[in-house]
């Protein structure tokens, strides 16, 4: 797929509303999209997720509906398919395979402990995942034409609030294990998650009642929004905004720092650009 500009699925993250890391799982009601090579040391569970090429996830794989695997992947644990399954060449599943719909699997696939299918099997390369989720794209965005691509990103991916459909998005390259969780560009944390692990990225936007468990560490700039924790450190090389009832049990690093004067930072604040004390609405 060519790149659609700075606001490429490919390139930036986006975890949904309710999104929880419990238990070696990384958990969502909604749909996943898994860029091509990652590494994530934790299983999945959402509705139909969908895994790029050469991706490793060290966990299992549970989908209320569909799974895509895509080619060379490796799975280090079972994969469960409440509706069709779709794997590509050279997948490899350490644990076992069941799907309740169809399978379509490809040459070379190894799945180690056995596989179960109630309906129909076949034995050939399914549709490449790249070209599955620019059909999703389409679908489910409400995508007519391939021009109107970067707008629909500016929607995801911007300041604005996520569309309630959105995915949870883990872009190319990718890393997620139990101590980080590290992407390239911009990542933007919906409300009401739970997340363990220092995050890293280019920039970072949290939205409404979300803790972390961990520091954030930015490129750019990083925004926590009312009622949000963050159990960890602020780093960031650009400017900081904490809005009202958000917590800090860290230290903030940044350039320039914008508190609400009902916010709360228990470390040590460095911003040699300035503190900005933003009052409350009268």
């Amino acid at each position: 797929m060519e790149p659609t500009g700075d606001h490429d699925w490919n390139r930036a993250c986006t975890l949904p509303d309710n999104t929880e890391l419990q238990e070696r799982t990384l958990k969502t009601d909604r749909d996943i999209v898994i860029g091509d090579r990652c590494r994530i040391d934790y299983g999945l569970s959402g509705n139909e997720i969908v895994v790029c090429e050469f991706s490793k996830i060290n966990g299992n794989i549970v989908a209320g509906g569909d799974v895509r695997i895509d080619n060379w992947c490796e799975i280090g644990g079972d994969v469960v398919a409440e509706e069709d399954a779709y794997l590509g060449e050279g997948v490899k599943i350490q644990g076992k395979l069941v799907v309740k719909g169809d399978l379509d699997i490809g040459d070379n696939v190894q799945i180690e402990r056995g596989f179960e299918a109630k309906g129909w099997i076949s034995i050939r390369n399914p549709m490449p995942v790249i070209i599955y989720i620019m059909m999703y794209l389409v679908a489910v965005l409400g995508i007519e034409k391939e021009e109107e691509l970067n707008s629909v990103f500016e929607k995801l991916f911007g300041d604005d609030e996520t569309p309630a459909e959105t995915p949870l998005m883990i872009p190319a390259g990718a890393v997620l294990d139990m101590q980080t969780f590290s992407v390239p560009e911009r990542m933007s944390v919906g409300s009401g998650c739970r997340l363990h692990g220092n995050i890293r990225a280019g920039a970072i936007a949290v939205r409404e009642e979300t803790t972390i468990f961990g520091s954030l560490h930015a490129k750019e700039a990083v925004g926590i929004a009312p009622g949000s924790v963050v159990h960890g450190d602020i780093r960031s090389d650009g400017d900081v905004t904490i809005e009202q009832n958000a917590h800090v049990l860290g230290n903030v690093s940044c350039r320039a720092l914008t508190l609400h004067e009902d916010a709360r930072v228990d470390g040590v604040i460095r911003a040699p650009g300035g503190l900005k004390i933003e009052r409350r609405e009268a």
